[in-house]
């Protein structure tokens, strides 16, 4: 908390540099005494004796001094106060400061904080404006049946490729499910949605026992036609898998079914329908992804077992004809063999006929046999 300027005065007083203010003040009063005392003492005859003007003398040259004295002093206590102010001011200046500093700190931070409170009273105002609409969509039984086709649509384009599933595809009865997951050597499975959700309201709204056996009615009277629904029309022999699952977009609805019917859902299951929540729903569709994962590796393993037949065949060709390659390469190096055989025989006639010796002298008696000229055709 800054000082105000009473504690200001009252340290600057407590100080030492009030000290020669005391003494100016007290210096001020000696002089006036004395100046009454001289007034008062001074003779009324005009005669005034050596000893007298001596002593006036003496008494104006020390009132002389004490006023050069004063007049010093008094000029050392305006130094003195000047600092001491110019000292509290910049210190009153610099104390305004900070204090201007943190308080706009201060209100930049409770900016910030309603800003952030703002936020927070809208993000509530669209909540709740989100939950009213969300219970004005859920109160119409054309609009909840549309907000659980679309959360079934979400789950299931978020996992499966394009070419896995297909909405409102139409079977041979000319009947559209919601949605059909086509599997890998065999029919599609078929999926519908379908959110019972007035029954359970009023189940869980019923007050009497009257009420809520009323509400249990309901609640297996809608169950059973949503389960023989679906069970007549999309589960086709030689068509459709033997089961259809049927989508419940609330996971507190499907609780509720499976705490306090579970028979039902035993009968639903009889007929070949299972019901299921959004987490069953997405573990299923994962299910699914794999089991399309493990027939494409299946298949790819059947082309890969295809080719490396087809690539032994080819290995098979090739070693039947690198083993005739090699039988011509042996028939040519048997023809080397006999031609290195011929040119051997040939070198050493040569080398006999070499190692003859005629006599120089004797003139030569063999008759040299010309070699047989062939006669080229045409000529």
């Amino acid at each position: 908390m800054n000082p105000s300027l009473t504690d200001t005065l009252r340290d600057f007083l407590q100080s030492p540099a009030a000290l020669p203010i005391g003494l100016g003040v007290a210096a001020l009063l000696v002089i006036g005494v004395i100046a009454i005392l001289v007034i008062l003492l001074r003779p009324k005859k005009p005669e005034v004796d050596a000893e007298q003007d001596a002593r006036l003398r003496e008494l104006n040259a020390r009132l002389d001094a004490m006023g050069s004295w004063l007049q010093n002093a008094h000029g050392q206590l305006a130094h003195t106060v000047n600092t001491r102010l110019d000292a509290v001011s910049q210190n009153l200046g610099e104390s305004m400061k900070t204090t201007a500093k943190h308080t706009s700190e201060h209100l930049q931070a409770l900016h910030s904080r309603l800003a952030v409170i703002d936020q927070a009273q809208k993000n509530i105002t669209d909540l709740s404006s989100t939950v009213t609409s969300l219970q004005n969509v859920l109160s119409n039984k054309q609009s909840r049946g549309a907000f659980g086709q679309a959360q079934l649509e979400a789950i299931v384009a978020d996992v499966l490729p394009k070419n896995a599933f297909e909405f409102q595809y139409t079977l041979s009865n000319r009947t559209k499910p919601d949605c059909v997951v086509f599997m890998p050597d065999s029919g599609p499975l078929v999926i519908d949605a379908k959110f019972p959700l007035e029954a359970m309201t009023a189940l869980r709204d019923a007050q009497t026992d009257e009420e809520r056996k009323l509400a249990a009615a309901r609640v297996r009277t809608d169950i059973a036609k949503h389960v023989s629904d679906i069970a007549g029309k999309y589960l086709i022999p030689g068509e459709t898998q033997d089961i259809a699952l049927m989508f419940i977009p609330s996971e507190s609805v499907y609780a509720d079914l499976h705490e306090q019917f579970d028979d039902l859902v035993q009968k639903a299951q009889r007929a070949r329908v299972m019901i299921v929540s959004p987490t069953l729903m997405v573990m299923a569709i994962q299910v699914i992804k794999q089991v399309r994962k493990d027939a494409e590796m299946r298949e790819a393993a059947d082309q890969i077992r295809t080719e490396v037949g087809m690539m032994m065949k080819d290995v098979g060709l090739l070693s039947d004809r690198v083993r005739k390659l090699q039988s011509h390469f042996n028939q040519a190096n048997a023809d080397i063999d006999n031609i290195l055989i011929s040119t051997g025989k040939i070198e050493k006639r040569a080398g006999k006929i070499e190692g003859l010796d005629f006599d120089a002298d004797s003139p030569a008696t063999a008759e040299v046999i010309a070699a047989p000229v062939r006669k080229i055709a045409g000529e």
